[in-house]
This record gives structure tokens, C-alpha cells and sequence, in this order.
């Protein structure tokens, strides 16, 4: 094939644009990477419900919106949904995050999932895939992320957080949770393990009630022969469980801390994972270095893109050894 002298100048031209698009891109990368590392963080102040950016930059709490997002944490533990949750705030009148007046459940549960709010900061949660077309995409583990314990101050305790995570994959293992009840989604049917519901038997007399059964009981295929049982009930078994608890308080909390300290503790995992975002680092550092002696000096480009390979396939051999700690790590604190 034959290009004109035009045509290949145009050629040449826009790989040399493409080339200098990608090395910006790459610069660009390492420098918020190396932020990451350096455990600094950001967001977009103006539409993060909770905090304002002070002078330098730092995380300052917005007292009165933290007043939502406490709410949202607090009804949350209490049973409601996402839906009742973000129902109540439009109702009252709660602005988000973005100044709009109505709330959706996707709004509350990006709140109730995001670690900022504790005091803490997961960076790289996302990452752009392609440098001529700058598309984002959520990071499952193909690029390094960063974890920073105690970032800023908190909103919510770390406690409240981890019971609202706990709460979370705990509704996601069920075919429909309900918060109308304090006992909704809580009990389950001992016989088909399907969930008790709420029901009202004589509803417009004076013996109107309220009792539990499950919500297959009368189900096409499954008949269940478990019985109903009253809410005042459940209060009474509920309140003799606890007693017998508290009774045995001192052994359980014995008994848990001991198997903490054998099954939770990862001193060493931490360790052996600190080594590895060092190694990372230096990796990247690297990669960095050839970069830009590659774009300053004419180099064997033979040469360059072996070095360049042999340094990318180091990376992933870490990154795979640095997934493999941190999925060991997960699994022991889960």
C-alpha cells in the first residue's frame, strides 16, 4: 500500500500524538499512585454528604450533614431498608449529597458502604482502563489498591461500620428482606428455612393481633407444619435467651478473645504485606524511570520494550503474591 507524503506525515504525526498520550497518561498514573502509597486522599467535597475540605486539603466534618449520616447509619441497624431509609429522608425534607430533594436507595447504601465515614480511606477504588478513550472501571484486582486506617476523623464509630457491613451481607443472602417489623427477616422457619412474616389475624376487631408464621406455610409445594408464634411471644424468648448469655458472659468473652488472638491474628500477613507494596513500589518507580528516558533519549526500542516486559511481568508476579496476603488476611478477619 502506498501513502502520499501528506497522508504519511499524518501517520507519523498521530503516532507520535498517540505515543505522548500515553506516556502523560502513565506519568499521570504513577504520580496518583504514589500518592496512594503515601496514604493521601481526596474526594469531591461538594457532593460528599458529611465532610467539607479544609485549608490543606484534609477531611473536616460537616457537623450538620453528619447529622444524616448518622440517621442513616442509626435506622439502618434498626431494621429499615435502604428504601424505608431513603423514603423517611425525602419525607423530611433532607437534602443529599448533590443538593437534590429526593433520595434514592442507591444514595443510602453508597453511604453506608463507604469506609470514609469511619475514618478510614480505600484508594484506587477504580482506575481508567484505556488512556485515548479515559474510561473508568471498578478495580477487582487489576491494579494495586490502598488501604489507610485512620485517615480523619470519623463520623461513625468503627464498630457501627462493621455492624452495618455484617447487616449488609447478611440481607444480600436473602431472597427479600423486610424491615416493617422489629422481628422481620430475623427468624427463620425451622422446617423449609424460609423467613417468618408478619401477619394480622381480625385486623378490624377488638381482638386484633399480630402474629409470626412462615411465609410458606401455605405456599404452592411447600406446606410447612412449623406453628405461629405471638411478637410478645418472641419478647419472652428473646429476653431468656440474653439472660442465659449474660449469665455465661465472662467464659464467652474469654473464649472469644482466645480464639481471636489463635484464628484472627495477622502480625506476620501484615508484614509480608507491607514488604510487598514496597516491592511494588520500587517496581513502579522503575517502570517510571524507563519511561521517561525512553521519552527523553533515543534508546533500542527492542531493548526498552524487553526491560519494560521483564519489569511488567514482575509486577504481576507480586500483585498476584500481594492478592493472595490480602485475600489470607480477609479471610482470617471476616
Amino acid at each position: 500500500m502506498k501513502y502520499s507524503k501528506g497522508e504519511l506525515l499524518i501517520t507519523i504525526m498521530s503516532s507520535l500524538a498517540q505515543e505522548e498520550s500515553r506516556s502523560i497518561s502513565e506519568n499521570t498514573t504513577w504520580g496518583k499512585r504514589k500518592s496512594f502509597a503515601d496514604g493521601k486522599a481526596s474526594v469531591s467535597f461538594s457532593r460528599f454528604l458529611g465532610y467539607d475540605r479544609g485549608p490543606n486539603g484534609e477531611f473536616v466534618i460537616n457537623e450538620e450533614q453528619a447529622v444524616t449520616v448518622r440517621y442513616i447509619y442509626k435506622r439502618f441497624l434498626e431494621g429499615r431498608s435502604t428504601y424505608q431509609i431513603a423514603k423517611e429522608l425525602t419525607q423530611m425534607g433532607v437534602k443529599t449529597a448533590a443538593g437534590k430533594d429526593k433520595w434514592y436507595t442507591s444514595s443510602v447504601l453508597s453511604i453506608l458502604k463507604n469506609e470514609k465515614y469511619k475514618g478510614d480511606a480505600l484508594r484506587q477504588k477504580s482506575f481508567t482502563k484505556d488512556f485515548l478513550t479515559h474510561k473508568r472501571v471498578d478495580n477487582k484486582g487489576e491494579v494495586p489498591q490502598y488501604y489507610v486506617e485512620g485517615h480523619h476523623e470519623g463520623i461513625v464509630t468503627a464498630d457501627q461500620f462493621e455492624q452495618v457491613q455484617a447487616e449488609l451481607y447478611r440481607r444480600q443472602n436473602m431472597d427479600r428482606y423486610s424491615g416493617v417489623g422489629c422481628f422481620s427477616s430475623i427468624i427463620k422457619c425451622g422446617e423449609c428455612g424460609s423467613w417468618y412474616g408478619a401477619k394480622v389475624w381480625h385486623s378490624n376487631d377488638e381482638y386484633r393481633r399480630v402474629i409470626y408464621r412462615c411465609n410458606k406455610k401455605y405456599g404452592k409445594g411447600c406446606k410447612c407444619k412449623t406453628p405461629h408464634i405471638t411478637a410478645d411471644e418472641i419478647k419472652e424468648m428473646f429476653i431468656k435467651a440474653a439472660n442465659e448469655l449474660f449469665s455465661e458472659k465472662a467464659e464467652i468473652i474469654e473464649n472469644t478473645k482466645a480464639m481471636m488472638n489463635m484464628v484472627c491474628n495477622t502480625d506476620d500477613l501484615d508484614k509480608e504485606l507491607g514488604d510487598k507494596v514496597a516491592e511494588l513500589n520500587i517496581i513502579a518507580e522503575q517502570m517510571q524511570t524507563a519511561i521517561a528516558e525512553n521519552s527523553r533519549m533515543a534508546l533500542d526500542q527492542n531493548e526498552y520494550e524487553r526491560r519494560y516486559a521483564d519489569l511488567t511481568e514482575s509486577y504481576n508476579t507480586i500483585k498476584a503474591d500481594y492478592d493472595k496476603i490480602s485475600e489470607q488476611i480477609g479471610s482470617k478477619k471476616a
